[in-house]
């Protein structure tokens, strides 16, 4: 007879077993390229260390994801990224930091009049990648042949939507981007009275003039989805899709989005059952660095260490606002790790280290780090929360600005323009993190509440995955409101409908009153 003890622990690794033991599920997936992919890896590798089969549709061009792995099944299909380069967003940079020149409220549209020619292009490029793939009979029945369980997708890009709803499978996205904007706009109630519009550079504080600049960067994203974005589909979806199908209808279809936020960096705001929170599900406990990289962290003593990145898209700052940091950095008493592509700048310091890459995460938590000077990518936001080391913003495209208001607002961070960049406003700018307690005060419960949770991120957004393959779906979590035409939304006919009943009660008593006032007028002349 078995003791107590053993049933015990074959209970405990029976409970150990399980999840390996089941059979894993064969999940198509459809990435970004650049720092998306950085995020849909993590994804994948427990996807994998689950047992599940995975699938990556990725160009044979992709700047970051491999093509031989030990996790995935590559398919090389062509994508955004085979028609365009790095060089394109230094070129942009250039661009956007002209659109700073201007006065504060007219510069945010200069710079989304810039992101619309960027989306007008590539959503063409993208409707024709998946016009290749939709024509081509002996692609398509490869994939339908592989009898996928679920389409895992990023919709920054819209082959995964497309796809996925041409193949009929459930969908779940790992998502902050799409289209025009934070996906929150595509999915969920988004008052613009306190809910900032990507790009606006708005909090949720805002008095009239800035509510007013909501609304008209609200109007603007309207007129780009249906006027620049969905055009691009329209063929494309009348040719493979039911009638009245349309890129929002696919988008809005998805089973499950996972969205890379958290309400603590983020402005609370509406949001729907089928939106999973897993804002930093990439951070993790920093690893111990390379020797070289540990001894000059160790020589700054007990002034600590700057670290400097400026993420992915970007490989060089102007080389004047490259010197002006290089000379700032040379004042510290501080040393700085900076990773830098580029021509090394002749005002740079002994107390600074260029690297051409750096273990970002394992940096900042490292004891020894004091500020985290960055462009304001959300993965880099998310880590610095993580670790609880303040930010000195320096935001150059995209998202950038609109991240780094978010922990300025909170007291976290300080803000610097690389337009107006000089050695001395950036030397203050960092010396005022450094010297000034609130901002690592700050940061640090902004910390303490972002693990504060009773389920990690990584842990949630897995579940939720797997919840949908469980399910084949998860439609009773989609609103009905997505189904709704307009006017019945905005509940237009209802109010067309009470105004014209008011319209008629009105006309109504009116015509009696006057044709009262006609009897009592002929009887008082009949009575003269």
């Amino acid at each position: 007879m078995s003791s107590p003890i053993t049933i015990a622990l074959a209970a405990l690794c029976f409970l150990f077993l399980w999840p390996t033991c089941c059979k894993g599920s064969r999940i198509l997936v459809v990435p970004v390229d650049g720092s998306h992919w950085i995020n849909m890896e993590v994804i994948l590798r427990e996807l994998h260390s689950r047992g599940h089969d995975l699938t990556v549709l990725h160009s044979a061009k992709s700047w970051y994801i491999p093509s031989n792995s030990s996790i995935y099944t590559s398919i090389n299909v062509r994508m955004l990224e085979d028609d365009s380069d790095k060089e394109y967003y230094n070129r942009m940079l250039q661009n956007v930091m002209e659109c700073r020149k201007f006065p504060i409220f007219i510069r945010t549209f200069c710079q989304q009049n810039l992101l619309t020619s960027m989306l007008a292009t590539g959503h063409q490029i993208l409707a024709g990648a998946a016009a290749t793939m939709l024509d081509d009979p002996v692609f398509m029945k490869k994939l339908q042949d592989a009898k996928f369980d679920l389409m895992l997708t990023d919709p920054g890009l819209t082959l995964g939507v497309l796809l996925g709803g041409y193949l009929r499978l459930p969908m779940v996205f790992n998502v902050r981007w799409i289209n025009t904007g934070e996906s929150h706009f595509t999915i969920a109630p988004s008052p613009v009275s306190y809910v900032p519009v990507p790009g606006s550079e708005l909090h949720d504080q805002m008095d009239f003039l800035e509510r007013t600049k909501n609304m008209l960067h609200y109007l603007y994203s309207v007129v780009e989805q249906h006027f620049f974005i969905n055009p691009a589909y329209s063929d494309l979806i009348q040719r493979h899709f039911p009638p009245g199908t349309d890129l929002l209808s696919l988008e809005r279809a998805a089973d499950i989005w996972l969205v890379r936020t958290d309400f603590v960096f983020e402005f609370p705001r509406p949001t729907m059952p089928n939106v999973v929170y897993i804002g930093g599900f990439q951070c993790k406990k920093a690893r111990p660095l390379p020797a070289e990289l540990e001894a000059f962290m160790q020589t700054s003593g007990e002034h600590g260490v700057v670290v400097m990145s400026l993420g992915t898209f970007v490989s060089a700052l102007p080389r004047e606002a490259s010197e002006a940091i290089a000379a700032a950095f040379a004042q510290l008493p501080q040393k700085v790790v900076w990773k830098f592509m580029g021509k090394k700048p002749s005002s740079l310091g002994n107390n600074t280290l260029l690297v051409d890459w750096l273990p970002q995460n394992d940096l900042l938590g490292h004891p020894k780090t004091r500020v985290f000077v960055a462009h304001g990518g959300t993965n880099g936001m998310y880590e610095a929360i993580y670790h609880g080391v303040p930010v000195l913003g320096l935001p150059l495209l995209f998202d950038q600005f609109d991240n780094v208001l978010r922990l300025k607002v909170r007291g976290a961070a300080r803000v610097v323009e690389a337009k107006s960049l000089t050695k001395d406003n950036f030397l203050e700018a960092i010396k005022d993190i450094l010297e000034t307690p609130s901002y690592r005060n700050n940061i640090q419960r902004l910390s303490k509440l972002h693990r504060d949770y009773p389920m990690s991120p990584m842990d949630t957004a897995i579940f939720w995955i797997e919840y949908v393959i469980r399910n084949q779906g998860a439609a009773h979590l989609r609103s009905a409101a997505f189904s709704l035409p307009w006017y019945s939304y905005f509940c237009l006919d209802v109010f067309f409908l009470i105004m014209s009943l008011i319209g008629a009660f009105v006309w109504a008593s009116v015509s009696v009153c006057r044709i009262l006032c006609c009897r009592r007028s002929r009887r008082k002349m009949k009575a003269e």
